[in-house]
């Protein structure tokens, strides 16, 4: 299945739904009461203000300054787009502030001047020095933007850098050391050949240069053919690169180079040219959206190359958001007054050396990898490694320090690590982590209400994203008239209606096997086989005979009664005596997994240690470990009621079945999520100093009832309820779900079927119909 574009009418309703945009300001301290009220702003607002006028430097103390970015722009160079003016550029700055916000924790406010004049807006950008701890310059054509960036450099007293120019220099660099440390090459003796002059690629050569690269190593070619010394539009920089003939092609260049970097326009380079490079090439091929020369064409030219590029679908992607979060992130973190050259060093050096560590599970579980290893397809980290901001944010503080321009002291670096993996609870990549995984190896997703606009929205993402092949059950009319009227393409999926004729040999031979499980147990013959008109009973047997890998429903029908044919046709696991059901809230303390929270009504202990079992089995196929609380409204015999001893039983009976599992109760709620508390309190708990992540709850009337409290009051996303325990994915939507939801619940139901389903080899799976395909 081939990825296919965003479609502008899911781009549109993204940005346009709900509140317009994608970023907010939310306060960070209360404001309730009339004192609260009294302290932000006037009388007590005076108070700082006194201070900050007495001395500057304590703004870092009483303001947000040294937390805020001002990501700023003129519109004049928009990615892909050109010169489009400043209102038109503000998505891709509000953008820009949500990927400093989820990677870094930086707040930010995105400005947009319409001043085309470097001057005016160096001036301009001047005058706004006082509101901000650093300056992103974004989104600035060349060479307005050397200029820009040189005299706010120079003028300004915090920390400027235009990513544009040195984001891919950055990223960029620590691939190419690890390129050559891998090809055995020097980059002191390496030819390099570079497609574009612009920002980004001078920037590129320049740092390349600062790493030991020498000037006369490079043939530099733009849209006017090859830098010579007899051109006279040449820039000072540019002249230091200038060859001294000027009949070079980029053919020509290309014949026994080392190395090419691409930041121009796609397909410029073929196949010929890569093969005639010297052995053991580095191709980085980095336009967008199509490189020079695809991965593909390259691979297949040469066994011996290594190559990256700036897409996310092939290994080694130069991704600028590996350098940018980070680097201001430790810029801030000690008030540095600029970003200088041996900061950006830093960063190069801290991600290639990130490279050669051993990656951690969960960057494995996203990009499917048993276990990704420092190599030719592995040369600079993944952007979801969790390990990034410790380690980038960290190098590029030392080095400020080091090199004399922070204002502010690191004295114990091991508590600035901790601090900053808390600062965003990094579990919170969750979600991101799942859809990496689920779009690696796409399955055969069976919504059982396809008659829905929501579900019928989500299939469309699914499918268009190469996530999953949705397969839609109800009347084609009206599933088609749905989705007409909605501007949804269903082009390539399957409806199928279990109740039309067609369909008829598939429903006697589904209702012969359904009848021979359940033939002792209630259902004659003619029950057996009308059931397979429904689409509940049609779709579990779908997933159970292997023509489907997962089924979704729920959003419309009761919950007993969706589960009751997956109960009935697909079964337990081995082992597991009763299901459970099970919610994940997306907190901003990071993913919580609540049990039971839908299924059983009033466990015994035996079967609340089952609970917590199945539960903690299910987070660690998210690939965290589990730290589990079992909860009560009494804290470790406080109360010795039967209920509170009932969980006590039950922790007792999981220690002996599973005596790794982090697990201990009973205790309430407030204590389990407060560590202050545990610890001082109850220190010989196992959970103390332990960020609890897995709740089970005594029975489900309180499982319900804090699930329902967290989501509407507590503001958390919820994904679920996840059943527990079936031999095959079925999952179930509560009433109502949104179309984030049920996106969500796709993306556990496809995972969940990568790991339960064991079907044909790879090789049988590719050479299959789609609709066969993916059985993993």
């Amino acid at each position: 299945m081939q990825k296919k574009q965003l479609r502008k009418e899911q781009a549109l309703e993204y940005h346009s739904k709900g509140r317009p945009g994608k970023i907010e300001v939310v306060p960070t301290k209360e404001a309730k009461t009339q004192r609260d009220l009294s302290l932000a702003y006037s009388p007590g607002v005076a108070e700082p203000c006194k201070e900050i006028h007495k001395n500057v430097e304590e703004i870092y103390k009483y303001t947000a300054k040294g937390n805020l970015v001002a990501v700023i722009t003129n519109g004049t160079a928009v990615l892909g787009l050109g010169d489009i003016g400043a209102e038109a550029s503000k998505p891709v700055m509000e953008g820009k502030g949500v990927l400093f916000k989820i990677f870094a924790d930086i707040d930010v406010f995105d400005i947009e001047i319409n001043e085309k004049d470097p001057e005016k807006f160096v001036q301009i950008v001047k005058a706004l020095e006082p509101t901000f701890g650093a300056v992103n310059l974004e989104d600035i054509k060349a060479p307005e933007c050397f200029y820009i960036e040189a005299a706010l450099r120079e003028k300004l007293k915090i920390p400027v850098m235009h990513d544009d120019q040195h984001g891919t220099a950055i990223i960029s660099s620590a691939a190419l050391l690890n390129a050559l440390e891998i090809q055995k090459k020097k980059i002191d003796k390496v030819r390099f050949v570079v497609s574009g002059a612009g920002a980004a690629a001078m920037a590129c050569v320049k740092l390349y240069v600062a790493l030991g690269a020498r000037p006369e190593n490079f043939i530099l070619f733009d849209k006017d053919g090859v830098l010579h010394i007899d051109r006279t539009d040449l820039d000072d920089e540019k002249r230091k690169f200038a060859v001294q003939k000027n009949d070079w092609t980029l053919e020509k260049a290309m014949k026994d180079a080392d190395v090419f970097l691409g930041l121009s326009v796609g397909n410029l380079v073929t196949p010929e040219m890569v093969r005639s490079m010297a052995r053991r090439p580095i191709v980085f091929a980095m336009a967008n959206p199509d490189p020079e020369i695809t991965y593909d064409a390259a691979t297949a030219a040469r066994e011996d190359i290594i190559m990256a590029t700036g897409r996310s679908d092939y290994p080694n992607q130069v991704n600028n958001v590996l350098g940018f979060p980070f680097i201001f992130r430790g810029a801030l973190d000690v008030r540095a007054t600029q970003i200088n050259e041996a900061m950006k060093l830093a960063a190069v050096k801290a991600l290639a050396e990130l490279t050669k560590t051993p990656v951690p599970d969960i960057v494995n579980m996203a990009y499917n990898e048993k276990n990704i290893l420092f190599g030719p397809t592995y040369i600079i980290p993944k952007p979801l490694d969790p390990r990034l901001l410790s380690t980038v944010a960290p190098a590029v503080a030392r080095a400020a320090i080091e090199s004399g321009v922070a204002q502010h002291q690191i004295d114990n670096w091991e508590a600035y690590a901790i601090e900053l993996n808390r600062r965003l609870g990094l579990d919170n990549q969750l979600m991101r982590v799942m859809s990496t995984k689920a779009r690696l190896n796409p399955k055969r997703v069976v919504f059982a209400e396809a008659d829905n606009v929501k579900i019928l929205k989500v299939a469309q993402l699914l499918y268009d994203e190469g996530i999953a092949y949705p397969m839609l059950l109800g009347d084609e009319r009206k599933i088609r008239h749905i989705a007409a009227s909605n501007q949804i393409d269903l082009e390539g999926m399957p409806v199928i209606n279990p109740y039309n004729d067609e369909y008829e040999d598939q429903r006697r031979r589904f209702g012969e096997i359904f009848f021979q499980k359940r033939q002792r147990r209630g259902f004659n013959k003619y029950e057996a086989y009308k059931r397979m008109r429904e689409r509940l009973y049609f779709g579990c047997m779908m997933v159970e005979t292997g023509e489907a890998d997962a089924m979704i429903s729920g959003l419309t029908k009761n919950y007993p009664d969706t589960i009751r044919p997956a109960l009935q046709i697909i079964g337990t696991e081995d082992g597991v005596k009763k299901i459970a059901g099970m919610y994940l809230l997306l907190t901003k303390r990071g993913p919580l997994f609540l049990a039971d929270t839908t299924v059983n009504f009033n466990p015994t202990a035996e079967e609340l240690a089952d609970i917590t079992l199945l539960v903690a089995r299910e987070v660690q196929n998210f690939n965290l470990t589990p730290r589990v609380a079992l909860l009560s409204y009494s804290n470790f015999g406080t109360s010795d009621s039967p209920e509170a001893r009932l969980v006590a039983e039950a922790r007792e009976i999981v220690k002996k079945k599973e005596p790794g599992l982090i697990v201990d109760g009973e205790m309430q709620a407030s204590v389990a999520l407060n560590n202050d508390i545990l610890r001082e309190n109850y220190p010989f708990s196992e959970l103390v100093d332990q960020e609890v992540n897995t709740l089970v709850f005594p029975n489900l009337a309180a499982g319900n009832i804090a699930y329902n409290l967290l989501k509407e009051v507590g503001g958390a996303d919820a994904i679920g309820p996840i059943l527990l325990g079936l031999k095959k994915p079925v999952h179930v939507l509560q009433l109502g779900s949104t179309v984030r939801q049920i996106y969500n619940m796709a993306l556990v139901a496809i995972v969940d079927a990568q790991i339960k389903c064991k079907s044909t080899s790879e090789e049988e799976a590719r050479k299959a119909p789609w609709w066969k395909r993916a059985r993993h």
